[in-house]
């Protein structure tokens, strides 16, 4: 009997499910968000070949996992309460850029734009990356105020704000 290469193999999905499970639940806060940015640099690679391949129905499915991750994981761990009064700018700039970054991820799937899909891409990227380098640097969770301007300031100079 053929099988095709692309078809689901339940035990290699729970396979692979278990390890991401056992490396969260084993994870610092840290190394949590540094999850969610490679789950949603994952689903936006995964929108971009469902794109080119005229996969509708996956494109859209890979767009809405990455506006999940956007929206209930990374947006939803901002804390305004950490860093006083900078603290919170830090977090409505930071909030209105995840924002930014889901209407980019909407427009490219409405549109099939992968102009839209790169340019959220590039500015997930260049959040993750300063905040994969800050990693070694901060003693504590969570990071002080100064370091988390740090890294929206790095964001927003590559997207050009």
């Amino acid at each position: 009997m053929y099988t095709p290469a692309h078809a689901y193999h339940p035990g290699a999905s729970a396979y692979a499910r278990i390890g991401t499970e056992s490396a969260a639940m084993s994870a610092s806060p840290h190394q949590l968000i540094t999850m969610l940015f490679d789950g949603a640099k994952t689903a936006i690679t995964m929108a971009r070949h469902h794109m080119a391949h005229k996969e509708i129905a996956a494109k859209g499915i890979a767009i809405s996992k990455a506006i999940n991750i956007i929206e209930n994981g990374l947006k939803a761990s901002l804390d305004a309460d950490v860093g006083g009064a900078a603290g919170a700018a830090l977090v409505a700039n930071l909030a209105a850029l995840y924002d930014y970054i889901n209407e980019r991820l909407l427009y490219a799937n409405l549109r099939n734009d992968l102009a839209q899909l790169d340019e959220a891409d590039r500015l997930l990227e260049s959040i993750g990356s300063a905040w994969r380098e800050a990693s070694p640097r901060l003693s504590s969770y969570p990071p002080s105020a100064d370091s988390a301007s740090a890294l929206f300031a790095s964001a927003c100079l590559s997207r050009g704000a």
